[in-house]
């Protein structure tokens, strides 16, 4: 049996402008300069006023943005009538934006370069070698990484000659062709099945009578393992030689790369970002003045053109073209109107972001010392703005500013917290700098373990447990002890 029954729900929707809006508050400048670009090819209704904004003031460009973009649009008829959603059916910026296009910078720049496979094809083909030879050694090459090493199994290769290209060889034969004419190619170490493999082939091809380059390809042939793990001397009673021969080996071994295949570029298109500060934060008179890139305040306006024409069409209340065309027009005018108020509010909530970053961290801008960086949390600055916390994290994300101590990206000036022994909250960044400091000044013949650093940063009033220094230290790309050591 059928009943009916009231239900009363409570949700929460965010509608496409919000979305929208959040979207532009996380782009970095470039990504917005190339977002606005495209929201001006499709909205012909939307026009960017040429003249350059004064940095410093804001008021002006905030009045700007006010007047044009909640300007109210009339016509003679009712345009809504004719609209059958609740959203207007125009395209908003958002509509065609692609996430791999925060992928990339607009102003990055395309060179061109021989493919390693390329240059690979090319010494093949000149090698007196049979047909069928050729093909494996064609595939061996494809089957090459970015680095120039052969990754997979010789097995797994014999087993795909057979299915895809109709070729049946053996393991043994395609060894033979690997290591007799794939890893005689240049560039040395090509076609190496592993890091002893390729720095062997390297120093091998050095046809010397020289002891360091001798002693090198015996430390790498035999001795990799305490090479590796830097057992300096193990290797040294192995071979019953000086201290000196064994620095003279090593630099020889310095001079070999780990990825033969580094300088070429695989895809032939090598992309090289340029960073583009999102603020500029100025130190006038010990007051520290945060201020948006230009490029972030653009002074933009409704077209008048596209307001006559609208008044032009909506007189014709008989025409069903021309009212079309004027609920054409009209959805773009809204959508100027509201893209010019989403960018006021991007603008607003930018700078009110960066304002707030700028009074917690003063000292920092004024003297640009980390150990001046207060603990500072994405809830802090939420706190002082107001604004939400993920909306927080939209603003800092992927952002830099331009500072008098050079160029820094905002994500490095939030940190935890610790108490040192005087009952101080530190910035974690702080302990970070004092512990490479520290490191930075050991004796790297003698490299301080994880133990040892504990003992010295207590004695610095940071009492901090040896798993914390381990999880600091790897943050920081820095190996363990055994691994600093040098001779």
């Amino acid at each position: 049996m059928l009943k009916q029954h009231l239900q009363l729900k409570l949700g929460q929707k965010l509608a496409p402008q919000q979305i929208q809006l959040m979207k532009l508050i996380q782009l970095h400048t470039l990504e917005f300069e190339e977002e606005l670009e495209r929201e001006l090819e499709e909205n012909p209704a939307l026009e960017i006023v040429k003249e350059e904004p004064k940095e410093d003031d804001f008021s002006s460009l905030e009045d700007t943005y006010e007047s044009e973009g909640t300007e109210s649009i009339t016509t003679d008829f009712d345009v809504d009538q004719y609209l059958y959603d609740d959203e207007p059916n125009y395209k908003t910026a958002s509509s065609n934006y692609s996430p791999d296009d925060e992928e990339f910078d607009n102003e990055s720049l395309l060179t061109e370069g021989q493919s390693l496979y390329d240059y690979l094809l090319e010494q093949i083909h000149l090698v007196n070698i049979s047909d069928e030879d050729e093909k494996i050694a064609e595939y061996l090459i494809g089957n090459l990484d970015t680095d120039g090493y052969l990754r997979r199994e010789v097995k797994s290769i014999v087993d795909d000659l057979a299915f895809s290209q109709g070729i049946y060889t053996t393991k043994e034969k395609v060894e033979d062709i690997l290591e007799n004419y794939i890893q005689k190619l240049d560039p040395s170490g090509v076609g190496a099945r592993g890091l002893q493999e390729c720095l062997l082939l390297q120093i091998e091809k050095k046809v010397s009578s020289d002891k360091a380059v001798s002693l090198a390809a015996n430390i790498l042939r035999y001795q990799f393992d305490a090479l590796t793990n830097k057992h300096y001397n193990k290797i040294i009673q192995k071979y019953d030689i000086e201290e000196e021969d064994l620095r003279d080996a090593l630099d020889e071994i310095s001079k070999l790369s780990p990825k033969v295949g580094g300088n070429f570029d695989t895809q032939t298109i090598t992309i090289n970002q340029e960073i583009i500060p999102d603020f500029v934060i100025q130190v006038k008179d010990g007051q520290v003045v945060p201020m948006l890139n230009s490029k972030n305040a653009p002074t933009l306006r409704v077209s008048e053109e596209y307001k006559d024409i609208l008044t032009t069409y909506s007189h014709d209340k008989n025409s069903s073209e021309h009212k079309q065309a004027a609920l054409f027009i009209k959805q773009k005018l809204d959508a100027a109107k509201w893209y010019i108020d989403a960018i006021n509010q991007r603008q607003n909530t930018l700078l009110q972001t960066i304002t707030a970053i700028v009074k917690f961290q003063k000292d920092y801008f004024i003297t640009g010392d980390d150990k001046s960086l207060k603990p500072m949390i994405l809830k802090d600055i939420a706190d002082i703005t107001g604004f939400d916390i993920s909306t927080i994290s939209r603003v800092v994300k992927s952002k830099y500013a331009d500072t008098p101590n050079g160029i820094i990206y905002l994500k490095d000036l939030f940190s935890d917290s610790l108490t040192n022994d005087d009952g101080e909250e530190v910035s974690t960044k702080e302990i970070k700098t004092h512990l490479q400091e520290v490191i930075s000044k050991e004796n790297k013949r003698k490299p301080l373990t994880d133990d040892a650093l504990v003992i010295i940063l207590k004695e610095q009033g940071y009492n901090i447990a040896r798993r914390t220094i381990a999880k600091y230290r790897e943050q920081l790309n820095i190996p363990v002890a055994r691994l600093r050591k040098e001779l």
